[in-house]
Formats: structure tokens, sequence, C-alpha cells
């Protein structure tokens, strides 16, 4: 049932915060990962149900994935599209968020891949 994997997917507000972000432009993993502040583990598993349900799409670019949104490519999303985004301007996080994004959109990904690796590797030394 498509319409269940969908509300399903847009049940999570780190999915729905993920996927509005990709409304506006392509995003890189760990751009999503700074701007929901989860594990890249979290995030990857967010990605895999939004692209399930036929919202996004990743494309490795090299060692990177990046996602875009596929809401006009989906008939059932592009329905919900336009209710989606008159409720999130409703909110007060969709700001916030832009403005962490505009921060996170100033520093190359590939760097900010490379600070969220290191920030993993001296939480989780080697044995």
């Amino acid at each position: 049932m498509e319409a269940v994997s969908l509300f399903k997917a847009l049940a999570d507000p780190n999915r729905v915060r993920a996927f509005y972000a990709l409304l506006q432009q392509e995003l890189c993993v760990c751009q999503i990962v700074e701007l929901l502040q989860l594990a890249p583990s979290t995030v990857s598993k967010h990605m895999s149900i939004l692209a399930a349900a036929g919202l996004v799409a990743g494309n490795k670019r090299g060692r990177w994935v990046y996602y875009r949104h596929t809401a006009a490519d989906n008939p059932a999303a592009a329905v919900l599209l336009p209710a989606l985004q008159q409720l999130v301007a409703q909110e007060t996080w969709p700001e916030a968020d832009q403005h962490r994004l505009d921060t996170i959109l100033a520093e190359d990904p590939e760097f900010l891949c490379r600070r969220q690796s290191n920030r993993r590797q001296q939480r989780n030394p080697p044995s």
C-alpha cells in the first residue's frame, strides 16, 4: 500500500525535517547528519525509509551519498506535498533548520564528512 508507506515515512519528525530540507536542494548524507544532529547510521535508516516510500533517491558519488527529493515523480507524494508544505509553514522549526542549513552549506561536504568521521573515531577508539 503506497499510501501507508508514504504516511509512515512522514510519521517521524526527523524524516519530515530531512525531506523538507531536500525540497530546497540536494544534500549529502553528512549535511543531513549535521542538520539533524543524529548518528550517520540513524540518518541512513531514515533516508532508506523515505526512499522506500518514493520520496527521495540517493546517488553515490565517490565515497559520499547525495539525496534529492523525488516527490514530483511520485503521484501520491505530489498530491500530499502542498498539504505538507502548508502544515510545515505553521511550525517554528523550519526557520531554525534553514539557518542551520545555510551554515552547513557554507562548508565543503567532504570536510563535514571527515570531521564526522574523526568525531566517531574519538568516541570509539580502536581497541
